[in-house]
Formats: structure tokens, C-alpha cells, sequence
């Protein structure tokens, strides 16, 4: 159990952290900049078209790694969704 927990325990700033994640993600981290963006949006900005491959290799594991956030959690398939970096002190 020790041992999952240091594998998953974030030591050191968030440059740090963005620098060990995949090239994917931190192209999408570098789309939203500060702004809060819908899917269309972001894929748009990234020049992709199939979204199923833009969920898989950019949002999906952006999310799980915690680099962004949903701003309705609550409501993660509202047509309302949109996406930004997750701040440190929030």
C-alpha cells in the first residue's frame, strides 16, 4: 500500500508536473491556456475531427491525471460542459 501511495503522491509544482505528462495532454493544456473551453472548441484548436480519439488521447487522461477540471462536475454530459486547467489553490 506504501508503495501505491508514493507512486501516486505529486511532489514538487505544477510546471513539474506538466513536463512528466504525455505530449497529448500537454498540447490540450496549452490550448486552454487560462480560458474555459467546450470540446468543440478545444478540438477545433487542435485541429481534430473524430471525437472519440480526442477523448481517448487528450481529455480522458488529462482529467484523470488532474491537469483539468469539468466547470460542471456535476454534469459531465451536460451540452453546457466546458473545460479548464485546474488551479493549485482551488
Amino acid at each position: 500500500m506504501l508503495d501505491t501511495l508514493r507512486e501516486t503522491t505529486v511532489v514538487g509544482n505544477a510546471d513539474e508536473t506538466v513536463k512528466k505528462t504525455n505530449p497529448s495532454v500537454q498540447k490540450l493544456l496549452e490550448v486552454l491556456g487560462d480560458e474555459e473551453w467546450s470540446t468543440a472548441q478545444i478540438m477545433e484548436r487542435l485541429d481534430l475531427s473524430h471525437r472519440p480519439t480526442f477523448r481517448k488521447n487528450y481529455l480522458n487522461p488529462a482529467l484523470a491525471q488532474g491537469s483539468i477540471e469539468m466547470t460542471i462536475p456535476d454534469k459531465p454530459n451536460s451540452r453546457n460542459q466546458r473545460y479548464r486547467r485546474k488551479q493549485l489553490d482551488r
